[in-house]
């Protein structure tokens, strides 16, 4: 029965409950592994947790979307928008989200409202809504009723519909907020800054946050007629950050693989993975009518000869002596493909040991907006708020490109239109695609899907010529839960949404249809 209930509790994330039929073996009541943890305690590596999930599982979202390629093999399985079976490569944010979360989002809330802690009770239920929106993104379906059952002989643990998450989070969230609002009991942003990695205290923010992600949840749903409402999320969004210096930047110590960001050169993940070409077309003046970006020589690493190369998806890169060295493509950090970075690399962009990795950005949030009027139909407000979000992108801490260039790129009519009337859809999401390049892959992925991968509204972007074997000629629409969790000890539960079919992954999630 002990084994029985650890699978259990292992399978919903509850790190912090194993425990046994015998008392003696109850390890809440072993002093040097407490039941009740203090919520300052548990914020802090929570955080921590879900910008890791979100590195770990963007090695795979961000070759779908096609931020990077994997050059060290062609034909990748990910690159042409596959998976690998029985593997828990891309189950990062699921297991982050219910166990190294999970259960102890529960306990950082329990103990905020019973020490009156309202800011972090507040905290709680907004990162508890932004890991179910995450989740639900990704993976469609998800566990949420009985995610935390506590039952020893549970086996079982059935999904919800993602409906049903939505409103979910949507609650989450207004519960946040209400809480944030509070200014009794033991609330002060010193208090809070004690394990508030991400806002270091400051409730406003966090509060801003919480629209952002309403923003989000709402704006989601474009495709539904009659569900969708541009005014929502407009509303929410001016409600949400007022400049860049709301982002929600998560920054590592970077002083060893252990606290260092995932994409950086100490950690030696990113060594095979090569900007795309797809990128770089948004750049190098070929999406903007050979206009520059200024952001090329920021974002993007050029090849030993200086010229800024990319790849296609699947295309991998040739090792051949016929091909010089100069001119390969490089990785994310601008070192050979491969091989570990040299000692002493610095990296580039974000993708250094201390990042930073954006979780929410001032840039984002306007360019949805943009996209919000658009699709309302008010054009002067979707310039208005465009040219912000790309204004926004260019000044960001980690962007900082020269002012002349700014005002010149922004000056030119083929990027910023001098007329609202000429102002296109393709224009507002290839801007917001590179506002998140590097970063923003769950909305880039959420973008691409609600617009089924259409190059009319992501100009010149092209789906892999040859796809993985079993998607049956289609695109990849969700990622396959957790293997270890779901298809070793879920399984019933998992036929019941056809987890189990070859093709599940290709199967639309529900934000995404009409």
């Amino acid at each position: 029965m002990i084994l029985r209930k650890y699978i259990a509790l292992f399978f919903v994330g509850m790190g912090l409950l194993l425990s046994s039929c015998e008392d003696y073996l109850d390890i809440n009541k072993n002093p040097n592994n407490p039941d009740a943890v203090e919520a300052a305690l548990l914020l802090a590596p929570i955080q921590n947790q879900y910008a890791l999930g979100v590195q770990f599982d963007a090695r795979f979202i961000g070759r779908y979307v096609q931020n990077w390629q994997n050059a060290a093999t062609s034909n990748d399985l990910w690159d042409l928008h596959g998976y690998v079976p029985a593997s828990d490569a891309g189950g990062e944010l699921w297991r982050n989200v219910y166990w190294r979360g999970g259960r102890n989002l529960l306990n950082l809330i329990d103990d905020a409202q019973a020490g009156e802690k309202w800011d972090y009770a507040g905290v709680g239920y907004v990162m508890q809504a932004w890991g179910w929106q995450m989740l639900t993104d990704v993976h469609g379906e998800i566990i949420l009723d009985e995610a935390y059952d506590q039952d020893p002989n549970k086996n079982v643990f059935n999904y919800n519909t993602q409906p049903e998450v939505y409103t979910k989070v949507q609650q989450l969230l207004t519960e946040g907020i209400k809480n944030l609002n509070r200014a009794d009991g033991k609330v002060s942003q010193v208090q809070l800054a004690r394990g508030d990695i991400i806002y270091k205290g400051d409730r406003l923010k966090w509060k801003r946050f919480a629209y952002g992600m309403l923003a989000i949840n709402a704006h989601h749903l474009s495709n539904k007629t009659g569900t969708y409402s541009p005014d929502k999320v407009i509303q929410y969004v001016d409600s949400a950050f007022v400049n860049n210096a709301d982002d929600a930047l998560f920054t590592f110590n970077g002083l060893s693989t252990a606290d260092a960001s995932f994409f950086g050169p100490v950690r030696q993940n990113m060594n095979s993975l090569v900007q795309s070409n797809y990128i770089l077309r948004l750049l190098d003046g070929t999406v903007f009518g050979g206009v520059k970006d200024p952001r090329l020589a920021i974002m993007l690493a050029p090849s030993g000869d200086g010229i800024y190369r990319g790849l296609n998806p699947g295309q991998g890169q040739s090792t051949a002596a016929s091909v010089p060295a100069a001119t390969r493509t490089v990785n994310v950090w601008g070192t050979p493909v491969v091989a570990n970075p040299p000692l002493g690399t610095l990296g580039r962009f974000i993708f250094t040991d201390k990042g930073p990795l954006p979780l929410m950005t001032y840039a984002q949030l306007q360019f949805i907006k943009a996209e919000a009027a658009f699709i309302k139909g008010d054009k002067a407000t979707a310039l208005a708020a465009y040219k912000k979000g790309i204004e926004a992108h260019l000044t960001a801490p980690y962007v900082n490109a020269p002012a002349t260039d700014r005002t010149a790129y922004l000056n030119s009519p083929l990027v910023v239109p001098t007329v609202a009337a000429n102002l296109t859809l393709s224009q507002i999401m290839a801007q917001k695609y590179i506002a998140q390049w590097g970063w923003g892959f769950l909305e880039q992925w959420a973008d691409l899907r609600r617009y089924n991968y259409s190059p009319d509204v992501f100009t010149t972007f092209a789906l892999p010529t040859t796809l993985y074997g079993d998607n049956g000629g289609k695109s990849v629409q969700r990622l396959r839960p957790r293997y270890n969790s779901e298809y070793v000890w879920n399984i019933p539960a998992l036929t019941k949404i056809g987890g189990l079919e070859l093709d599940f992954h290709t199967k639309p999630v529900w934000f995404t249809q009409p």
